[in-house]
């Protein structure tokens, strides 16, 4: 794994929430520790209400985990752009992330610990 970056199981119960509807919980979240950056808390797939969030064009590149792929969130009144993200096919050093995404902490999208 790159020096600079560490992948712990996080602690305890983990939701993501959008447009008043819980999107996603779980006990299996995953924290990405990167150099000074904030943790990152990455969710499973499997733990996410899929339904509710659309596939978009954007990538990005890093050259640490690789190809990040953005999705939406479509709620009742709006969709809110690109504010999940995911490595469908990361680095061998952050292997541990595939299947899971993470979520921008926005007014509009609460990743909270409970």
């Amino acid at each position: 794994m790159a020096d600079h970056i560490k992948i712990l199981k996080s602690n305890g119960t983990w939701t993501v929430r959008a447009g008043g509807a819980v999107l996603a919980e779980t006990r299996n979240a995953l924290e990405l520790r990167e150099g000074d950056h904030d943790a990152v808390i990455y969710i499973p797939r499997s733990d996410i209400a899929m339904a509710f969030l659309d596939k978009t064009d954007k990538t990005t590149h890093c050259p640490h985990k690789g190809d990040a792929h953005y999705f939406s969130v479509v709620t009742k009144s709006r969709t809110l752009e690109n504010v999940a993200w995911s490595y469908e096919d990361p680095s061998e050093d952050v292997a541990e992330i595939k299947g899971h995404l993470a979520f921008y902490q926005l007014p509009e999208v609460a990743v909270e610990q409970i």
